[in-house]
């Protein structure tokens, strides 16, 4: 009688489970025109979530407009990305602001 009950929890007890383990986080520091580090591995398959922080005095637009992600920083500032899981690849992710120098590639493996 108790697995009658129990039973149908099991699906949603996994799901708390595997909510429960950390989320992998990596920092991106945004300074004088230029994503730091340039280039970040990531593991495949796996929420992620990136950690920005503008350290420059001009403002920032972090984005891949593929992935729809953007945010805007003004110096001082600090935000946070959550990324869905990836398949492996490379992902461009640009500074609007600063296309020519502030680039990361997100590699994924």
């Amino acid at each position: 009688m108790l697995r009658t009950y129990l039973l149908p929890l099991l699906p949603a007890l996994l799901v708390a489970t595997a909510e429960a383990e950390p989320m992998p986080t990596f920092q991106i520091v945004a300074r004088d025109g230029r994503l730091q580090p340039d280039q970040l591995e990531v593991p495949a398959g796996q929420r992620i979530k990136l950690l920005l922080s503008n350290q420059g005095r001009a403002p920032i637009e972090f984005e891949n407009l593929r992935m729809h992600v953007e945010k805007v920083l003004g110096p001082g500032g600090q935000s946070f990305v959550v990324l869905n899981p990836l398949k492996p690849g490379t992902y461009r992710f640009v500074d609007e602001f600063h296309p020519q120098t502030g680039k990361l590639d997100l590699v994924v493996r």
